[in-house]
């Protein structure tokens, strides 16, 4: 099974950064992950929405590129269908039983997912109602991968 966080931007911060590593070795365990990261747009901060949509067109573009073609995508998106750690570790074992042995999620910049990356995925998954940075997405992401794993085999961790 391989595991893609396909994501726009670069972690600046050693915290995120530590705590990323800290749990792709954890999922080394359990799978093969993949980080690609693809470069993000200055946002102005009085940008119109035509300049919002051409940033996110243009990191769109750059997510298209990476997707890796034979995978099933499941996009962040704060519009998605929510999920409960439960179900999200019954989500990925269904699809690893149906033959889905790569999927890849994708982490929009500050400012989201293009509609073409949100037309191209498989599904759309929402953590919250709330806004995170998308460096504290990551490791959030990782986790949550982390622990639907140790719920899917029935591993000490999940409380």
């Amino acid at each position: 099974m391989k595991i893609t966080i396909l994501c726009v931007g670069r972690i600046k911060e050693k915290f995120y950064s530590e705590a990323v590593n800290e749990y792709v070795k954890r999922l080394g365990r359990y799978c093969r992950p993949e980080i690609i990261e693809t470069a993000d747009e200055k946002t102005p901060d009085e940008a119109s929405e035509k300049e919002n949509r051409m940033i996110k067109e243009k990191e769109g573009g750059r997510i298209l590129k990476e997707l890796p073609a034979d995978s099933y995508v499941i996009a962040l998106d704060i519009k998605g269908k929510k999920a409960s750690s439960e179900q999200l570790a019954s989500n990925l074992e269904g699809l690893f039983i149906n033959g889905r042995s790569h999927i890849c999620f994708i982490i929009g910049g500050s400012l989201g997912l293009s509609d073409e990356v949100l037309q191209k995925a498989d599904e759309r998954l929402s953590f919250s109602d709330m806004t995170f940075p998308h460096q504290l997405m990551r490791v959030i992401l990782l986790e949550q991968i982390y622990r639907a794993f140790k719920i899917i085999r029935k591993e000490p961790y999940h409380k």
